[in-house]
């Protein structure tokens, strides 16, 4: 289970690290914070079956709360995922069904209890409000939002000014998000920089429609391992089911300047001493930190281990895959599609291109070179994947 080291319940801590920006303002929070316990929530759209480190920044200052003693809550909209949410998206999202929502959330609380506790957390899905709204409740709320400060957002406008289409159920979407905040009677929502205006929605339905001042907190956005932002659509993702070894080595695999970022929103180790570390040190700190908190102390000792056997001394893995090839030679489309180690010629093509695929430590830059198979040929894919052959 996830804990809060060095944390010792200090609120100030709590409201700056991993925060970007509190609304109305930090001093007005701390103030109320410092008077009783408060009821917060974070809301997540189950648009996937997997999460990763980046939803974990936002899980993690909701923890911290749960651990000073506040009311928090999980919602999982599954109400809202049916409209999309259009933040930071250049077209609308693709359409989700009942049946892909429900496969998404089967394992969320399994990979979100490795952060948080269920004892001190409450779930709540927005769908059991959101979706049971006759029209006279729809029409009531949408009366206390102007349709022009809807169309005015950022990517609303961009898309407008490209001669793309904005759809109305996109519109619609910070609106039920923000009624989330009035069903849910809260004094805080958490969630990532990109969710700032539908946060402001709701804080905006909440003082019109119950009354009630509603602050926003709002936490950094992480870039994926090729710098570019963490998304599932990138392909760029640490994810929490990754195995520890993977886990490990795509966190050795960030750009220097990452480390900083990743070190204060993804863990609790002192920022100050990271900086001290020269890149490679710091790296592997980062990385056995992070898949400690995820699996255990053992599992990142073995993954740092099996880091340092493979990529520094360019050794194999110890629990390298066994493939016994049917023939004596392959092309390598065909061999690298036959050992599982990829799932489709074209990206084997991509990857042959990159310089990404190696026999025996040989890169191929053929598409169409034929291999010859002998006994402990070794085929190497990017940084993590390798097969060894068995004919015998």
């Amino acid at each position: 289970m996830y804990t809060l080291t060095n944390m010792s319940q200090n609120l100030d801590q709590v409201l700056t690290r991993g925060v970007k920006e509190i609304l109305p303002s930090k001093e007005a929070l701390s103030k109320l914070l410092q008077k009783k316990k408060i009821r917060l929530y974070l809301g997540i759209d189950p648009t996937g079956t997997k999460l990763h480190l980046g939803h974990t920044i936002p899980l993690r200052k909701l923890a911290q709360f749960a651990k000073l003693g506040h009311e928090a809550i999980l919602v999982i909209g599954t109400g809202t995922v049916l409209a999309g949410d259009p933040s930071q998206r250049s077209e609308a999202r693709k359409k989700i069904t009942k049946d892909e929502i429900e496969e998404n959330i089967k394992t969320w609380k399994e990979q979100a209890g490795k952060i948080l506790d269920f004892n001190k957390i409450k779930i709540e899905y927005n769908g059991d409000w959101l979706l049971k709204l006759n029209l006279a409740e729809i029409i009531e709320i949408a009366s206390h939002i102007s349709a022009i400060q809807l169309f005015k957002r950022d990517m609303f406008t961009k898309r407008l000014e490209k001669g793309d289409t904005v759809w109305l159920h996109e519109v619609l979407y910070p609106v039920l998000q923000g009624y989330d905040s009035v069903v849910l009677n809260v004094d805080l929502e958490i969630g990532g920089t990109d969710q700032t205006f539908n946060m402001l929605m709701g804080r905006e339905l909440a003082k019109k429609m119950a009354n009630r001042e509603k602050y926003v907190l709002t936490v950094p956005m992480i870039t994926g391992v090729d710098g570019k932002q963490m998304s599932k659509t990138s392909g760029n993702c640490v994810w929490l089911t990754d195995a520890p070894s993977d886990m490990f080595g795509k966190l050795m695999s960030i750009a220097d300047s990452q480390i900083v970022p990743y070190v204060t929103l993804l863990t609790d180790l002192q920022t100050e001493k990271t900086k001290s570390l020269p890149p490679l040190q710091a790296k592997k700190q980062l990385a056995a930190e992070i898949v400690r908190i995820y699996y255990s102390e053992n599992e990142a000792n073995k993954a740092k281990t099996e880091f340092e056997k493979v990529f520094q001394r360019r050794e194999l893995p110890q629990d390298i895959s066994i493939f016994r090839p049917k023939g004596k030679s392959y092309g390598i489309l065909k061999l690298l599609i036959e050992t599982d180690l990829l799932s489709s010629k074209s990206e084997a093509k991509r990857l042959i291109r990159e310089g990404a695929i190696e026999v025996n430590q040989i890169k191929i830059e053929d598409l169409n070179q034929n291999i010859k198979l002998k006994n402990g040929t070794v085929i190497k894919v990017g940084k993590h994947r390798f097969i060894k052959i068995k004919t015998d």
